[in-house]
């Protein structure tokens, strides 16, 4: 087989992660809703730091001592696409890197890098103290309004071109990522303008069908 390309790159929330979003996720076990935050964030009324700071708040309004630990517990059973392991196998068997680009939480994006041997993970982050106990700050490694500066950092890292990177979204917010490679997968899209923004679209319950896309290429 050819090697048209080095390196894929996922989003987490919606590709691997099947729930809306991780931070949603925790929402869910909290019983909190962020819907007003949300949409001020989506206006454009505040900025991702102010939008985590407002998601934290809610939790430990609930939970004082809310802790890394304790949402790390809370991640434990977490939904995941099917197929995930099918897909990171497959890839590194034909010499593709495989990293996680998300505007979700870093300990989501970091056991399922860890779990099924992603090449690197970024997420963004929730501050805490010396005994895990979060802050009430959340760490910005991840703009959301720029997931292609994270990509194009790892392009760099791994040696390679934008024309050899394909990246795989679901929202808006990773149509920046799409710009960064030379080929774009909307996997089970959620909004228009990202079908617009996409090479191709697949709606499919397995992200390991992104499989005969990507070989498809490789041998174009």
């Amino acid at each position: 087989m050819g090697r048209n390309f080095d390196l894929v790159a996922f989003d987490m929330d919606g590709v691997l992660f099947d729930h809306k979003s991780s931070w949603a996720w925790i929402h869910d076990q909290y019983g909190t809703d962020n819907k007003e935050s949300f949409n001020a964030f989506i206006k454009g009324e505040i900025d991702e730091k102010e939008f985590m700071r407002r998601d934290i708040a809610l939790w430990k309004g609930l939970d004082p001592n809310v802790s890394i630990q304790k949402l790390t517990k809370l991640f434990r059973n977490m939904p995941l696409y099917d197929g995930i392991q099918e897909t990171v196998a497959s890839l590194h068997w034909n010499d593709l890197k495989c990293v996680i680009v998300s505007g979700g939480v870093d300990i989501a994006a970091n056991m399922i890098c860890n779990e099924f041997g992603f090449d690197g993970a970024a997420a963004n982050s929730l501050e805490a103290d010396e005994n895990g106990i979060l802050t009430g700050e959340g760490i910005v490694n991840v703009d959301l309004a720029d997931k292609g500066v994270k990509l194009r950092e790892y392009i760099k890292e791994f040696n390679t071109a934008r024309e050899r990177t394909i990246s795989i979204g679901n929202s808006y917010t990773d149509i920046n990522m799409f710009k960064a490679s030379g080929f774009s997968i909307a996997f089970n899209p959620i909004d228009e303008p990202t079908k617009l923004a996409s090479d191709r679209i697949l709606v499919a319950k397995s992200i390991s069908d992104i499989l005969d896309i990507i070989f498809d290429l490789e041998e174009q």
